[in-house]
């Protein structure tokens, strides 16, 4: 029933794509079509997440090309297991709001949401991608829309942020390839689930042609990039600033879990020893993370640049509890693990929902600079509410999906490395200060002079924004939803040789 389900989630934006290159020339025509077909793809991703026998377990929905290149004995490969089907789930959701709340782009219609509906298709291959070098070309394919998008439809710096990005993910993008090519060369096989049965579970790593931990570094050091985790998180704030805001959408909502999902896949499952052998340090480099971002996040005076801050603190928590992997004892490793994931997912709705709301305002008020926003709960009561329920999630509000995740994240990491995630904890404290202190700067007192005339969102602004907060909410209340479908992969993660 679900042959070929997997291959036509990823592909079908960039067919969508094609089709608006050749045959559609008018901007409605366009702006329909392709939210009829982000409609479509996030229905077949609603599909293969519920899809997923939980009961079953393991890899599903195979889409398999045995002899796609026999010469390399690299596979066609999709499959959906209980990791990366939360993502697959997030990045449906994600593309659509960002198709959508692209409705008023003006310049190069045309163009726009082909590179969008491109982007959408790079990233969903990322996430089903179980052969290596299926994954890799996916992982470099995202580099050319997301690039396209940001120095054509940007503001400000737009060109140097583009070229920063590219630079900082090829760097890093450098080092994976090489340690593709080592796992390659030992095992004769991109196959990540084989590679991960010979390397992770059953066999030492004497094969390897340069030592475990290197080849683990060196995975990291593009996971990292793309986290991104404090050193090399410069990138993320210029992108962000000047990226549109549907670009801004998907790289915080979607593009930073590539980093999280790939430590999760491949640092974690594949060199389980190697990761709890450097828990300690890991962590307290995830701890200095939380902090510096948080810290900084502080100082900020444009809006979007202080939620893009916010997104390194916050990304820091998701490498903490990758952390838990240390600790004595598979349970509390499983919870603080399942509390990294769940961060991934819960972060992508929440600051998605950030960036939506921060573009609309942008279209509104036309500045980004807080000190010049002020009183928009008297003038725009909607968006003021959907900023309180974000921020709220933001800083870990019980009932809402950013609590779940930090409390497992705690939980698990704490076991493993206590001082460090105390440490770690001054990060929600700190989130909290400047969550709140924006809001009260943004939503209250008496309305600037750029207000006048200024009204509350549109039917077609508000679909993208309570989409979001349905998500925040059903993830806060029943994190089951969620957390089930991980309970299928994690403990696989973990089942290794306990100290």
């Amino acid at each position: 029933m679900f042959v070929g389900l997997l291959t036509t989630l990823v592909f079908l934006p960039a067919a969508a794509a094609l089709i608006i290159a050749l045959f559609l020339k008018e901007k409605r025509q366009v702006r329909v079509f392709a939210g009829i077909v982000a409609v479509a793809e996030l229905v077949l991703s609603i599909v293969a997440f519920a899809s997923y026998d939980t009961a079953e377990g393991g890899v599903q929905l195979v889409d398999r090309i045995s002899d796609w290149i026999p010469a390399l004995n690299a596979q066609y490969f999709l499959g959906l297991d209980g990791l990366n089907a939360p993502m697959v789930l997030l990045t449906g959701l994600l593309g659509a709001c960002a198709i959508f709340v692209s409705w008023r782009v003006e310049h190069r219609v045309k163009e726009y949401f082909m590179w969008l509906l491109l982007l959408w298709t790079a990233v969903m291959g990322v996430f089903v991608a179980l052969d290596f070098l299926l994954f890799f070309i996916f992982w470099e394919i995202e580099l050319i829309p997301m690039y396209m998008l940001i120095s054509m439809w940007g503001t400000g710096r737009p060109t140097y942020s583009a070229m920063k990005f590219v630079a900082f993910t090829f760097l890093g993008s450098a080092f994976m390839l090489v340690a593709i090519l080592a796992l390659y060369f030992a095992t004769g096989t991109f196959d990540m689930i084989r590679i991960t049965q010979e390397l992770g579970f059953d066999t030492p790593y004497s094969r390897l042609i340069m030592p475990a931990a290197v080849t683990f570094f060196f995975f990291f050091a593009a996971f990292a990039v793309k986290l991104p985790i404090w050193p090399v998180h410069t990138w993320l704030p210029d992108a962000h600033t000047d990226a549109p805001t549907a670009v801004s959408v998907m790289l915080a909502g979607v593009l930073l879990k590539m980093g999280g999902y790939g430590i999760l896949r491949v640092c974690l499952s594949i060199f389980p020893d190697v990761a709890r052998d450097y828990g300690t340090p890991l962590a307290i480099l995830a701890a200095f993370s939380i902090l510096y971002g948080a810290v900084v996040t502080m100082r900020q005076t444009d809006l979007k640049r202080l939620v893009a801050y916010s997104s390194v603190s916050h990304m820091g928590f998701v490498l903490l509890g990758v952390t838990s992997v240390s600790a004595v004892g598979g349970g509390f490793a499983t919870v603080g693990i399942t509390g990294a994931s769940v961060q991934m997912f819960t972060h992508g709705t929440i600051t998605g929902l950030l960036f939506v709301l921060v573009g609309l305002v942008y279209e509104k008020v036309h500045t980004r600079h807080i000190p010049d926003i002020t009183g928009l709960a008297v003038r725009v009561p909607f968006v003021a509410v959907s900023f309180v329920i974000a921020g709220l999630a933001s800083l870990g509000l019980p009932g809402l999906s950013g609590f779940v995740a930090e409390i497992m994240i705690f939980l698990g990491a704490f076991k493993a490395n206590p001082w460090p995630v105390a440490f770690a904890a001054f990060g929600v404290v700190l989130a909290a200060g400047y969550i709140l202190w924006t809001l009260q700067r943004i939503l209250f007192g008496p309305p600037s002079d750029r207000q006048e005339g200024l009204t509350d969102a549109s039917w077609m602004e508000r679909l993208p924004i309570v989409t979001l907060i349905i998500a925040i909410v059903v993830v806060g209340v029943y994190p089951a939803v969620i957390t089930d479908v991980l309970d299928t992969a994690l403990p696989n993660l973990i089942n290794f040789r306990m100290p």
